[in-house]
């Protein structure tokens, strides 16, 4: 018997096949068993038009036998099984796959071959440091043995068998002070690989496993005996009928895949169908994940290829603001890469991708119409990085999620869209009133706010971060302007009172600006306000950046600390205290300056900004007591 080389006669190629492509071991037998789907597929296909060569269904199988003591692994199947001249095309040439040529020459498109590179089989030499198969070819007599140990080459020889199909030996490394290889010998191990890689393979994977005995005697020690048991579910819960699948089925499937002990808040189960053909089944959480908000939260939907899964997170499936759904997507037209471990960026996953996009938006709208209750839950949980990703995009995804986007508002304190807001306008209010603030509670007591409620005009609430930096980004909606209460330029009085207010200012320009030289850069002015109701004083804001966008983005690592809001400090031309600083200027300017920076201070900490000098206020304050 002459030992044979490898067609490519290339050791750097084995090497390759071996070290490069695959880059978790644990891989081999996903596709080993891949191979062995793919022959049984083949002899069902031929048994259509010879039924001579088919068995029924439920005959069909693949086999696991593990051998500890002697660290060897079997996989065998009763497939189609290989001849002399496949097993030289097929495993004597390095990157030829027979599972790619019989579903091109048999036009079987309908047939979900997994093998296309013919690559696989050699993973296995991953954990393996000799291989021996036993096979027999449909309508042969003859078996034959294929046996090799790696890159020195291959021999081929006639043996026994008694049926058809393919017998797999992989003889185990042994371990080394890096490599653990017996443990893929243990039924645990197997279990686990076969659970996570190969679960939805359409036919039984079976293995002896102990199996503990209770005795009846209860002074006899229970005894273990080998049972053999199916390892995979073979139809995966995505391609069966959604009318077929009951709540209950859909709620276990998500705590086992997805590791959630609470039911979905939403499923979402179709089937794509056009120039990309997929399964796709989705599901909302009801918590976000205790990591969602840090940047240790990985996106991602499980993808499948035929039923075998290729990648546990594919990130591409997703946009960012939806990378809370969880799920899985199996389509058969995805371009893979030779090893089948990740996936080559297509037109196909982009199309799938635009696909999952859109079922979601689909179903939020749902929730939003149909079930307001579920939908202000789930936005409770996930809206922030939905406003996030409005900010994040510069604006680009504004269009699609700003529909979606709720806040709590001064109309009883619910959840609020803004079209809902917009709604409800008078005819006469030409903006979209806000007010930022860490709780509702203390954004209630801002005089700013209530100045404008107490006009009767509803204002948003808004309690993260990331609120006043989204609606900047959206700039309008239904072309109506976002306005911050704190605005200096907050335009809710009449003409009348305006014009009174500028008569006013004009007046006490000069007590005005001896307040203003007092406080320096810390304001850009100093004026009086009509708008207020009962209290003395409020810091406004002129340009972008408010005082709440100030406080974020001071508490930003790296961030640039000069990033100052413009403030404006404004005085309630109709509270007491503004005539007592008329009545002092010119006659006590002292004391006015005592009262400049109380008020100022003042100011500070109703709008959640930090005090200077607290002793120098605490002194000022029992001074003038």
């Amino acid at each position: 018997m002459r030992k044979k080389q490898f067609k490519t006669q290339s050791k750097k190629m084995l090497d390759m096949m071996i070290n490069s492509i695959y880059t978790h071991k644990e891989i081999f037998l996903r596709e080993l068993i891949s191979n062995a789907s793919d022959a049984i597929d083949k002899r069902h296909f031929r048994s259509l038009t010879n039924t001579a060569l088919g068995l029924d269904m439920s005959a069909y199988n693949i086999h696991i036998e593990r051998d500890t003591d002697n660290r060897i692994l079997k996989i065998s199947d009763n497939g189609c099984g290989m001849g002399e001249k496949e097993l030289e095309d097929n495993l004597g040439t390095i990157a030829r796959s027979g599972s790619l040529e019989f579903k091109n020459e048999n036009e079987a498109e309908d047939i979900d071959i997994i093998g296309q590179f013919g690559v696989g089989f050699y993973s296995a030499f991953m954990v393996a440091d000799k291989i021996t198969i036993l096979t027999k070819a449909l309508e042969s007599e003859q078996a034959f043995k294929w046996e090799s140990e790696g890159v020195d080459g291959y021999t081929i020889e006639p043996c026994e068998k008694a049926d058809f199909g393919t017998e797999i030996t992989l003889h185990m490394k042994e371990d080394t002070e890096n490599e653990n290889y017996s443990i893929f010998l243990e039924e645990s191990k197997i279990r686990e690989l076969v659970k996570k890689y190969s679960d939805y393979i359409r036919y039984p994977i079976t293995m002896l496993v102990e199996q503990r005995v209770e005795s009846e005697n209860e002074e006899e020690e229970p005894r273990f005996e080998s049972v053999e048991q199916t390892l995979n579910s073979m139809v995966p819960l995505w391609k069966r009928d959604a009318k077929e699948v009951s709540e209950e089925e859909y709620n276990s499937f998500y705590h086992e895949k997805f590791y959630d002990f609470e039911d979905p808040l939403a499923v979402i189960h179709t089937k794509f169908e056009g120039t990309s053909n997929c399964n796709i089944l989705l599901y909302i959480p009801k918590k976000a994940p205790f990591d969602y908000y840090t940047k240790d939260f990985e996106k991602g939907l499980q993808l499948y290829s035929s039923g075998v899964m290729i990648m546990e997170k594919c990130a591409d499936l997703l946009p960012d603001y939806f990378s809370f759904v969880k799920g899985v997507v199996d389509s058969a037209d995805l371009s893979l890469n030779i090893s089948r471990e990740t996936l080559q960026h297509d037109h196909q996953l982009k199309i799938i991708a635009k696909a999952v996009e859109k079922k979601i938006i689909a179903e939020l709208k749902k929730l939003l119409k149909n079930d307001r209750e579920k939908y202000d839950a789930f936005f409770e949980q996930f809206g922030r990085q939905m406003k996030y990703a409005v900010y994040a995009s510069y604006g680009m995804q504004k269009e699609a999620l700003q529909d979606f986007l709720e806040f709590k508002s001064s109309n009883e304190k619910k959840y609020v869209t803004l079209s809902e807001y917009v709604a409800r306008m008078p005819e006469s209010q030409t903006a979209i009133y806000y007010a930022g603030g860490k709780t509702i509670d203390k954004i209630e007591m801002l005089p700013q706010t209530q100045a404008v409620t107490g006009k009767g005009i509803e204002v948003l609430y808004f309690t993260e971060d990331v609120d006043e930096f989204c609606v900047t980004m959206l700039g309008n909606y239904e072309q109506k302007p976002f306005k911050n209460v704190s605005d200096n330029d907050l335009d809710i009085t009449t003409d009348e009172e305006k014009e009174q207010l500028k008569q006013e200012n004009d007046t006490s320009k000069d007590l005005l600006a001896f307040m203003k030289e007092k406080l320096g850069d810390r304001v850009e002015e100093v004026l009086f306000t009509n708008a207020l109701q009962t209290h003395p004083v409020c810091l406004s804001t002129e340009g972008g950046i408010s005082t709440e966008m100030q406080k974020v983005l001071e508490s930003q690592p790296g961030m640039a600390q000069g990033i100052k809001a413009k403030t404006v400090l404004e005085i309630n031309l109709n509270h007491p205290v503004a005539q007592k600083l008329k009545a002092l200027y010119g006659t006590d300017n002292e004391t006015l300056e005592k009262y400049t920076e109380i008020l100022y201070a003042q100011a500070c900490l109703i709008c959640g900004l930090p005090v200077e000098n607290p002793t120098e206020l605490s002194n000022l304050v029992c001074d003038l007591m």
